[in-house]
């Protein structure tokens, strides 16, 4: 048993020396890229990008799937990774060179469940294991579960924080991964592997699995909507992690990571929100991250109505550092211009500014069309995308009513009759458009109370934050002004 003290903490993380993909390194096209019949053209990402291939990376590509064989191709293989457009197909790798890092304040039980998981995994068994207590009240209990699991057990005399458990951890390590993993989560046999193999590539920093509820025998309606809506889990889909796009970041209740790509590590100032800090600044460094949800952890999700909203809440007060340590990075809304001065004049409810909007989004269209004269229907393509990036801005615009800018539409409500009829008639349609999205076996209207609940929680704490910070940086939107990204590739 090691007894610590506090350590500083620089914010600046080391830059990637090299980001070239290795000989035999695979990638695949990923599910979402849209590619026109001569394949040439190619939509997809987040932010969505048009990318316009030389026949020589139509050939290269293939059916949709390459392997690296020289330094034109690691290029080609590069580019279309970041930018969403592939997946990588790394080979397997030994699960080895880890060590895993345990932050825990009391919670011996749960200690117990998780340290008894990694054992038996075969993947994780001999792995060494750090837990570091961060000024538990009964720091006896935790000694004796590390000890019987043959763990490491690191002391901090007082509470500081998951982030600085964390960065205990992370020095005490001496290994090339770390893989960091809350005491609340209950790994499935396996998980490092695919998380490990992204690290073929020499630019990834971090990889992080799925997060997943674990199963309770007789599941409440807060267990079957945290099922499902969890801030924990991500999704089925993989991707790159990136700011500002549909994954902008990934929760640190399991992640692995490069331990030099860390430096000093987590900011241990940040009580709420240090993981989103941490992506951003690995990736304003220039490292690449991963999501890969076929490595799945379960985690003992908050259940209890009192407690799940002040997480909600506590979730919602970081915004405002996030949002002054990384201006723009945050916003609660990033739409074209020209698809919110649609939408506002849509919800005037009028034929004469209806017709404005259908004008705007129809010269969207053309413009779009013309970028991409060799697709196979130029004119749908635009059609479709001016389309969806309007339905992505009315659905934005009903997220920030109900949610990071509630307190003003409520303002709003109780003076203006129409506005009120606009925030009722807003909250049940996103209630009800997500319900149906999610397939939850949740009623209709049980769902959509829930879902007013997490977001008045949230947006309660957004504001808190901003109040404590004197800053309105978490509540103003961001413009994008380009529709769509584009470049052509290099040519392999």
């Amino acid at each position: 048993m090691t007894l610590l003290r506090p350590h500083p903490l620089a914010a600046r993380l080391p830059s990637p020396s090299d980001t070239t993909l290795p000989h035999g390194f695979t990638v695949e096209l990923a599910p979402g890229t849209h590619r026109s019949r001569d394949g040439r053209l190619l939509v997809g990402g987040s932010p969505l990008r048009l990318v316009r291939l030389t026949d020589a990376a139509v050939r290269r590509l293939g059916e949709g799937r390459f392997t690296v064989t020289d330094v034109t191709s690691a290029a080609l293989a590069r580019r279309l990774l970041d930018a969403g457009l592939v997946h990588p197909r790394p080979a397997p790798v030994p699960v080895a060179d880890t060590t895993i890092v345990v932050p825990v304040r009391d919670r011996a039980g749960r200690l117990d469940h998780l340290l008894s998981a990694l054992r038996a995994d075969g993947a994780t068994a001999d792995l060494p294991v750090l837990v570091v207590d961060d000024g538990s009240e009964d720091p006896a209990a935790l000694a004796e579960v590390a000890r019987r699991h043959g763990a490491r057990l690191l002391v901090h005399p007082y509470n500081r924080g998951p982030a600085a458990a964390r960065n205990t951890g992370l020095r005490h390590a001496r290994t090339a991964y770390v893989a960091f993993c809350d005491s609340d989560v209950v790994p499935e046999p396996g998980w490092p592997a695919p998380l490990l193999a992204q690290f073929t590539d020499p630019a990834v920093a971090l990889a992080a699995p799925r997060v997943v509820a674990l199963p309770v025998p007789d599941p409440g309606l807060l267990d079957r909507y945290e099922e499902l809506r969890s801030p924990l889990d991500m999704g089925a889909t993989e991707g790159p992690v990136v700011p500002v796009s549909a994954l902008s970041y990934v929760p640190s209740a399991t992640i692995v990571v490069r331990r030099e790509a860390l430096g000093p590590g987590f900011d241990e100032t940040l009580r709420v929100g240090e993981d989103v800090d941490l992506c951003m600044r690995l990736h304003q460094a220039g490292w690449r991250l991963r999501y890969v949800p076929t490595a799945r952890v379960g985690h003992r999700h908050r259940t209890d109505l009192r407690s799940w909203l002040a997480q909600r809440a506590g979730y919602g007060t970081g915004a405002a550092d996030l949002a002054l340590r990384h201006p723009g990075q945050v916003p609660p809304l990033y739409a074209a211009p020209w698809s919110l001065a649609a939408c506002a004049l849509l919800l005037r409810g009028r034929p004469a500014p209806a017709a404005l909007a259908a004008a705007l989004t129809g010269l969207t269209a053309l413009r779009v069309a013309r970028r991409m004269p060799d697709a196979d229907h130029p004119a749908r393509a635009g059609a479709l995308l001016s389309l969806a990036a309007l339905r992505g801005t009315a659905e934005q615009l009903l997220r920030c009513a109900t949610r990071h800018h509630w307190p003003l539409a409520v303002a709003a409500a109780a003076v203006d009759r129409r506005a009120r009829h606009l925030l009722i008639a807003a909250a049940v349609a996103e209630g009800l458009v997500d319900h149906r999205r999610s397939g939850t076996s949740l009623s209709a209207p049980a769902y959509t109370v829930l879902r007013r609940l997490d977001d008045l929680a949230y947006g309660w704490g957004v504001w808190q934050g901003a109040v404590r910070r004197r800053t309105a940086a978490p509540l103003k939107p961001r413009l994008a002004l380009r529709a769509v990204s584009r470049w052509t590739a290099a040519r392999p």
